[in-house]
């Protein structure tokens, strides 16, 4: 079950890189943003699996729902902030 854990990680390391594509060469701001936010739901899903893989899946729960909530409050400030600019 670990290698399945471990295979399934790899493949989510893979994948922020095709939102750091949007991130880098997004069309605008708010697409930009909201590639950061898949990175951020996709680092919380691997913290949850490396909880597994190292069975410790309580601490790292906690972990992750600190960092999900602190990725809520900066992509909802951000994208205020941008909004209130009129960035586009």
């Amino acid at each position: 079950m670990e290698r399945f854990f471990l295979f399934i990680s790899i493949i989510l390391g893979l994948l922020v890189f095709l939102c750091l594509y949007r991130v880098v060469f997004g069309p605008g701001i708010f697409n930009r943003l909201i590639g950061a936010s898949v990175i951020g739901t996709k680092t919380l899903t691997l913290l949850v699996l490396m909880g597994f893989i190292y069975k410790r899946i309580d601490m790292f729960v906690d972990i992750s729902l600190v960092y999900a909530l602190l990725n809520f409050i900066v992509t909802i400030a951000a994208s205020k902030y941008f909004l209130r600019k009129g960035a586009r």
